[in-house]
């Protein structure tokens, strides 16, 4: 599993903040149900760690990445809790080396073409474009396109279903992260059925 591979799943990742565990796997469940095939848990709740792992185990039909890796230990924490892959909003070379010394596929986050040039430097070519909306729009990832022909993006931040398709049309773009898809609200008043349903509607996305 690379993240390459993770990019191309679908043309949203769910971004979610998830504040009671046990509701891990019925939302697992949803989403899988609407066609989504990776999501990102942020590691910003006390249930994340332990969302992760049961999602790890008993649903592994879904991909399962850990977002908002900031330190050495959230690395550690999603390895042993079993995520496929790292996120982060951005990029030290802590972050780079925790994730290299855990085997931990990362899409690491990058808002400035300096650290876009800086982490193709050092291997990376799919990248996270956080704040997508207040660090440019799509307007700034579609001029990245012939000056960085090897780059690849997953904008996330203030990403809605209805502006995903003006993202998902760019050439550099493989993914948008979306929170829309099912937000905390709605997973903490176990509205599951209208998280499939906005599921299905995000995989109907062309990219």
């Amino acid at each position: 599993m690379n993240i390459s591979h993770i990019l191309s799943l679908g043309p949203v990742m769910p971004v979610i903040v998830i504040e009671q565990a046990d509701l891990a796997l019925p939302l697992g469940e949803a989403l899988l149900a609407g066609g989504i095939k990776t999501i990102e848990i942020t590691l910003r709740t006390n249930a994340a760690l332990n969302a992760i792992e049961r999602l790890a185990k008993e649903l592994p039909e879904i991909h399962v990445g850990a977002g908002t890796i900031l330190s050495h230990e959230n690395a550690k924490q999603a390895f042993n809790a079993g995520a496929q892959f790292g996120v982060s909003p951005g990029t030290t070379n802590s972050i780079i080396k925790a994730c290299s010394d855990y085997k931990l596929p990362l899409l690491p986050g990058a808002s400035t073409v300096s650290e876009m040039l800086r982490l193709n430097e050092v291997g990376f070519s799919e990248m996270k474009f956080f704040p997508a909306s207040a660090a440019g729009g799509s307007q700034f990832i579609k001029s990245l396109a012939s000056p960085l022909p090897n780059l690849q993006f997953c904008p996330t931040g203030g990403i809605t279903y209805e502006t995903a398709p003006n993202w998902l049309s760019l050439e550099n773009v493989r993914c948008v992260g979306g929170s829309w898809i099912a937000p905390a609200k709605d997973i903490n008043e176990h509205n599951f059925s209208l998280i499939t349903s906005r599921a299905e509607q995000a995989c109907k996305l062309e990219n």
